[in-house]
């Protein structure tokens, strides 16, 4: 699962034709990782059926979402690869219950947070939305603290649609799960990123290992806000950028060139 939330750093690029939705840009997009993860809180808390609503409403956008990301949004991205989103489909409904369909659900849900991560950056001013990566962790960190996020996760993985559907609005592989936030504010980072890809990928490792260093926490409680990690590399990032900036240069000592001769 750590891995995924890295790919999802790593992933997201500047696609072609994404430059003509920032027409519809603003800094007011900046709070959309913010109202995320706060109003779905709040939502599921105090509004009946909003799980069960939240369960079909990732039903049916996750999978084309994630098409467009295997086809236009994603690093490597093919058309051919579009039909990858049904066969992962299938495998999440076909195989549900097994590691085989959780895997294959937390790869579409993935897939779908490049794409969203993508037009999220191309509407937003990078600055901007770097705050509402750091606003969206801590929320999350106040909401898992205060003890406010534990019951209304737990409805959101409890809801199912009918028929034998897959769920998708929560990822699960075996006893670990993360919530779809989780995968989408890295998605976010890596779309502000996508623009310097060496940068991106030094974001992705970074994101991985202190992810991984944050996990150990576990042995202490049985709940962390996963999107720490990611607001946490992106610190690391503009700290590292302001320590270069800052930086004092070499001045190199000039001298006098020996004098032309004819």
């Amino acid at each position: 699962m750590l891995a995924v939330q890295a790919g999802c750093v790593l992933a997201p690029r500047l696609p072609p034709g994404a430059e003509r939705l920032r027409r519809l840009g603003g800094r007011g997009w900046a709070v959309v990782p913010l109202a995320s993860i706060v109003l779905v809180v709040f939502a599921i808390r105090y509004v009946n059926d909003t799980a069960t609503g939240l369960t079909y409403l990732a039903l049916i956008a996750v999978p084309p979402l994630a098409a467009v990301a295997l086809g236009w949004a994603m690093r490597g991205a093919r058309l051919v690869l579009v039909l990858l989103a049904a066969v992962l489909f299938a495998l999440a409904w076909g195989a549900r219950g097994s590691l085989v369909g959780e895997g294959a659900a937390v790869l579409l849900s993935a897939l779908s947070c490049i794409t969203l991560g993508v037009l999220l950056a191309a509407v937003t001013p990078a600055s901007w939305l770097k705050v509402g990566i750091v606003l969206m962790a801590g929320a999350d960190t106040w909401l898992v603290v205060s003890d406010l996020l534990q019951a209304p996760n737990a409805s959101l993985i409890a809801a199912a649609p009918g028929g034998g559907l897959p769920q998708l609005q929560s990822e699960a592989f075996g006893s670990v799960s993360m919530g779809y936030g989780d995968l989408f504010i890295a998605a976010v980072l890596g779309a502000v990123l996508a623009s310097d890809p060496r940068r991106q990928r030094v974001a992705a490792l970074i994101a991985f290992v202190v992810a991984a260093l944050f996990d150990l926490l576990f042995f202490a409680v049985n709940e962390l806000p996963a999107t720490v990690p990611v607001a946490l590399t992106l610190i690391i990032l503009e700290l590292w950028d302001l320590y270069r900036r800052r930086r004092p240069r070499p001045v190199l000592a000039r001298t006098r060139g020996a004098p032309e001769r004819a």
